[in-house]
Order: C-alpha cells, then structure tokens, then sequence
C-alpha cells in the first residue's frame, strides 16, 4: 500500500516504475507533510466557505438574509476560524462575527440612542399647544358659560381635566372632548375596532402601556400601526414602537371610555418576558446588552430608547422575524430587556 496517501496517481506511479523509493523514515515524512497539505488544502477551502456562509446563510426561522460582512464598521475579520460555525447573533439587521464586535456595536447603538432632542427628525421637546377649552369654545362645541362652569369646578376641586369637567358638570358628550383632543392635537380620532389585545400585547412592554399611556390598537395591512392615546399625544413613545418594530405608526386620540376598557384588556393579556436591569454606568450596560445577545444566540435583536428606558428586545430561534417589519406572533418568540443607568 503507497505511504503518499491522496498523493497524484502519475506522481506515485513514477516512484514505483522510474525512480527508487525513499528510505523507510522519508516515507513517513512524505506521508505526513502530504497530510497536511491536504488538511491545510481543505480548512483554507472551509475558511473561504464559512466567510461566505456565515453572513449569506439564511435564517430560514427568521425568514431574512445576512449580508456576508460583520457589522462592525472597524472590524478586519469578516468570517471565522473553520473550527469555529458562528451564523448569529444577529443585532440590528447586521451579523457580529466575534465577541469583540458585537460589543463596538452596542456600543455604537447606544451612544445613537443616548442623543438627547432631536432623533431622525423626531421633535421630542414639549410644545405649547391651545388650551382645549378654548379650541372647542372656537369650533362652537361648547358655549362661554359652559366652559367657565367646568373651569370653575376645575378651579374648586384642585384636580381632573378640563375635559372630564366639561362631561360632568356641563353635560357634554365624550365623543365631542376627543374631538376638540383631535384638533388640538392635530391628529386623528381612532376607534378600537378590530382591536385585538393579544396581538397588541407584543407591540411594546407592558411597563409602557402604563407608564406612558400608549395602547396599541390595530395592524393595517402589514406595512402600519395604529396606536392611541386618551387624551394627549405622545411622539416619543409612538416613535420607540415604530423603530422596534419596522412598522410604521399612526397616532391618535381614543374616546376615553373605550380607551379605558380596551387598556384593561389589554393589560390582561401576556406579554413577552420583560426583565429590568439597573447598571451603574454606560459601560457597565454595552457589556450587559452585549452579554445577553450573546448568550441567546439571538436571530433578531434591536436597541431603542424610550426615555430612561434602553429597551432590547432579544429574537429566538422559535420566532418569525421580518426585516421589513412584523410583531412576535407568541409571547415566547422575543424577550424585552428594559436597562436603565443610575443608582
């Protein structure tokens, strides 16, 4: 049996015919040195592989494509060692090829996240707006003495809206409050239906439905998101939404009865499990967000700020994800890490 191993057949052919063959102990070297140019042959074959698989492989649970290039704009290294298969995780639509770069990622999502006033020409400054009694007297909604009635009352017992003292003491309908809401706000007003709470459950955490009074209402079509308020809009939170899903968001105010009920309802559904994380400095959270996403293997993960609030929402391998923009269909298909800075 030849020693050359996988050797070229016209090669070995002349040791046997036209040359004589090596001593005993250079036959063993040849055969090793043969072996590894093979070896060495066929891992530079898998390296060039991987590069090109890692990143352009489907992931098929996930339903996108990688591009083949690590999303760390200084990395030097966009594939991995043959050893080593490495496909997620996936942060922002873009694949981390090592440890390393997935914390500069982090790192770079959240110094975006961390701009304070103006985000992708989203004002989030307050803005003076005409006081709503005033709106609805101009439209003719409400008469002089009915409003200061309200203003009265408003003014005796220190507390509740100008609004819900124009129901109770004047009489007024809800439907005309969230209209003069409407215009005060310059936005529409949206009904609850085809309001499906658990389907809107896994729009956002339920800690901001409570906090920040926003309630998702409906999807249209694939592409948009409606979500209500009851009686002021709210850009910062609507846009937060809007940048975790990939929907698009439309904002309006809600008749506050039917506000109230279809919050209840929704806050009796299940949410995707939320956990909250306080770290001490910026730091000391790239290196837990970068942790997490790691650990999970995530198909999917997004950073975005809602206030105090970094929220991650980490994707599993069991989820549908679409880069053009979807919600989990299950509870279990994401988990939402909420992260603040601060003793």
């Amino acid at each position: 049996m030849p020693l050359l191993g996988r050797g070229d057949p016209n090669l070995a052919g002349k040791h046997r015919t036209s040359q004589p063959l090596p001593a005993a102990s250079n036959r063993v070297e040849l055969s090793f040195m043969s072996r590894a140019e093979e070896y060495r042959t066929n891992a530079m074959s898998e390296v060039s592989s991987v590069g090109r698989s890692a990143g352009m492989r489907s992931i098929m649970r996930a339903g996108q494509d990688v591009q083949p290039v690590c999303g760390n704009v200084t990395c030097r290294n966009s594939w991995t060692f043959p050893w080593k298969s490495r496909t997620r995780p996936i942060f922002e639509e873009r694949w981390a090829c090592s440890s390393r770069c997935l914390l500069a990622m982090v790192e770079a999502a959240i110094a975006r996240e961390a701009g304070d006033g103006r985000r992708d020409g989203v004002e989030i400054q307050h803005q003076h707006r005409v006081p709503l009694g005033l709106v609805m007297l101009a439209n003719g909604w409400i008469t002089h003495p009915q409003l200061q009635r309200a203003l009265e009352a408003q003014k005796s017992e220190g507390i509740g809206r100008i609004g819900d003292w124009l129901v109770s003491e004047c009489g007024l309908e809800s439907e005309v409050v969230t209209r003069g809401l409407s215009v005060q706000w310059g936005c529409p007003m949206l009904t609850t239906e085809g309001f499906s709470p658990q389907a809107m459950a896994m729009a956002l955490p339920k800690i901001f439905i409570e906090k920040f009074g926003i309630l998702p209402l409906r999807l249209a079509g694939t592409k948009i998101l409606y979500v209500g308020f009851e009686d002021h809009l709210d850009a910062s939170s609507a846009f937060a939404v809007e940048q975790m899903s990939g929907l698009r968001t439309e904002s309006g105010i809600v008749v506050a009865d039917r506000f109230i009920e279809a919050r209840e309802r929704l806050l009796g559904c299940q949410f995707a499990r939320m956990t909250e994380c306080k770290v001490a400095d910026r730091d000391t959270m790239v290196k837990a967000i970068a942790t997490v996403i790691e650990q999970r293997q995530t198909v999917a993960s997004r950073l975005v700020r809602l206030r105090q609030f970094y929220w991650l929402r980490a994707w599993t391998g069991g989820g549908r994800y679409l880069r053009g923009g979807n919600l989990p269909a299950r509870a279990q298909d994401a988990a939402d890490y909420l992260f603040t800075v601060g003793t």
